[in-house]
């Protein structure tokens, strides 16, 4: 990918690139295969990001221009998921929005710990679930701080689908180790319980979330716009700041869709500036802050 000359300047959407290279067309390609993909919505803004996150897949594919990238693109299934993997990659860290997890502590958590020692199945979902900390700060405060306890309840019937549309995302989850500070907002009784600290090649404090935890985890690559695999609803599903790129119809169509994947008492949980609209207000009440119940009758 060469600079391009100055007679172009004004028709350059990135600095230094020419719109031979990386033009209006080939933003409106990507938005349109992002669109119909994912049900994400690349704003006129995100001409910069598309450009910055696509560039290196662009140069290792060894073609001149995003044009014949995309050309090539049709038919090559894995090019394609890191495409959308480069776009959809967003920024979480651990206890995110601290009422989400005061509340399932205090109001939901009770009754999933004494169905699940019971023998009855309990079930859980982080959809979207990114590098992981929502799922590992989601089950370290079901298992709580009482380590005998969370031991015993590690062995009952729980089961926890962490799923997101990026294989990288989900090989960062997976390992379950991060640096030490990306767990400073979790509480400290918690953070002694379920991690365990070790030192990088470089020196630099880790934390692994204990092995019994992982265990407890099944994590699946998904796109939510796709067909769902799970065959019975959940108690809890997080779906958090996922849905901000989507637009209206594709937002609604999915919370709808949540809304019949919970038992009917189930709670779901979605981003602080997320909204249920549309049909699931006929399934969803609102009981705290971004946080729904399914309707017993509904």
């Amino acid at each position: 990918m060469h600079a391009h000359s100055a007679a172009e300047a004004s028709d350059s959407m990135v600095p230094g690139v020419s719109p031979a290279i990386y033009g209006e067309a080939d933003f409106r390609r990507i938005a349109d295969l992002i669109h119909a993909e994912t049900g994400i919505v690349l704003s006129e803004r995100k001409k910069m990001l598309a450009y910055s996150r696509l560039a290196p897949l662009v140069r290792r594919s060894g073609l001149t221009s995003f044009g014949a990238f995309l050309d090539a693109l049709e038919g090559d299934g894995r090019t394609m998921t890191e495409v959308v993997a480069a776009l959809t990659t967003n920024h979480t860290y651990f206890h995110r929005e601290p009422h989400h997890f005061e509340h399932f502590e205090s109001v939901v958590r009770p009754d999933l710990v004494r169905r699940a020692m019971a023998g009855d199945e309990a079930r859980i979902w982080s959809a979207g679930c990114s590098t992981g900390e929502e799922i590992w700060t989601l089950m370290m405060v079901l298992l709580g701080a009482d380590r005998n306890a969370g031991l015993k309840l590690t062995k009952a019937r729980l089961l926890a689908l962490a799923s997101d549309i990026s294989v990288n995302a989900l090989a960062g989850a997976r390992a379950a180790t991060y640096p030490a500070s990306a767990l400073d907002a979790l509480p400290e009784a918690l953070r002694r319980t379920w991690c365990v600290a070790e030192r990088s090649d470089g020196g630099e404090e880790r934390l692994s979330i204990d092995q019994a935890v992982q265990a407890m985890v099944r994590f699946r690559e998904l796109n939510l716009m796709g067909d769902w695999p799970m065959q019975r609803p959940f108690d809890v599903i997080f779906c958090r700041n996922v849905m901000i790129y989507f637009d209206g119809p594709t937002k609604d169509r999915l919370v709808e869709r949540f809304a019949r994947q919970l038992v009917p008492g189930g709670y779901l949980y979605i981003g602080h500036s997320e909204r249920v609209s549309g049909p699931a207000t006929a399934l969803l009440d609102p009981v705290g802050p971004t946080i729904y119940r399914r309707r017993m009758g509904a």
